[in-house]
């Protein structure tokens, strides 16, 4: 669920869709979404001063609240 939620979050954003790539590393505490766009689209999310990154991690959290599992968003290069 959390990966199709930032996989489609990430689609509205930025302008090559086809790019968006999201991987899960499941881990016993943590889950971790690393989440990789095209290079020209990574400002478009991430945001000035970081304000779109933070916004999606506070849906993320939102989204998760119910499982008691700690999940992290990572945008990568």
């Amino acid at each position: 669920m959390e990966k199709d939620l930032i996989e489609y979050i990430a689609k509205s954003l930025v302008d090559d869709p086809a790019q968006v790539q999201v991987a899960v590393v499941e881990g016993e505490k943590s889950t971790i979404l690393e989440l990789r766009v095209a290079e020209d689209d990574i400002g478009k999310v991430i945001g000035k001063h970081g304000r779109i990154a933070k916004a999606i991690r506070t849906v993320l959290q939102a989204a998760t609240a119910k499982t008691g599992k700690h999940t992290v968003l990572e945008i990568l290069d």
